[in-house]
């Protein structure tokens, strides 16, 4: 099963119905105040589905595209093809909760995006080849760097509901994740950063 086309399609249409319906943005978008009862706590994945306009949309989806084939290739491999799309919704929230738990008292907070999900996805690629070429010509970690890098000056601007420091929480959540799922690469991740190649 193609998990990583099945995301993108349901986050396309839903992120699309909210961009011109503002009572479901209003109701999927992360916003802490709102999340002192449990039954608003869904916003840990919801958040996930919405985003900001078409250009972050199409970002986070062109990102997931290239880097979940890679996933759901390396999860196959390994007879564990259903654990995508629980690492890739777990990334989400997992991403998410530092923003929660640090601005559950700020009403003016609220952030959204797949970012957390997406980084989790391309943390995992880069544990597995870091070097191996996305889209031919990019190496994977030289891609995740250079996202890592615009994360976090975008999130020192500030200057929209996207929750770009769930990029990094991401990120460490999908090498931990890749990790846990095999300790055993371990040691050849370490010898593949320390030993460049393109290919």
């Amino acid at each position: 099963m193609d998990y990583t086309l099945i995301i993108i399609v349901i986050t396309a249409i839903i992120s699309i119905y909210a961009f011109s319906n503002h009572n479901v943005y209003d109701r999927l978008i992360l916003w802490p105040r709102r999340m002192h009862s449990g039954t608003e706590y869904y916003r840990l994945v919801t958040s996930g589905f919405i985003h900001a306009d078409y250009q972050h949309l199409i970002f986070n989806m062109f990102t997931l595209y290239f880097f979940g084939q890679s996933v759901e290739l390396i999860l196959m491999l390994m007879n564990k093809s259903i654990l995508f799309p629980f690492i890739y919704v777990t990334g989400i929230i997992i991403s998410s909760l530092p923003s929660f738990l640090k601005n559950r008292n700020n009403s003016n907070y609220m952030s959204l995006g797949a970012s957390g999900g997406v980084a989790s996805i391309m943390f995992i690629v880069i544990y597995y080849d870091p070097w191996g070429l996305i889209n031919f010509f990019i190496p994977s970690i030289v891609f995740a760097i250079a996202y890592l890098i615009y994360s976090a000056y975008a999130s020192k601007k500030r200057q929209d509901n996207i929750n770009h420091d769930a990029h990094l929480w991401g990120a460490l959540y999908g090498l931990a994740i890749a990790w846990a799922i095999d300790p055993t690469h371990g040691q050849s991740f370490i010898n593949q950063l320390m030993h460049p190649h393109f290919r």
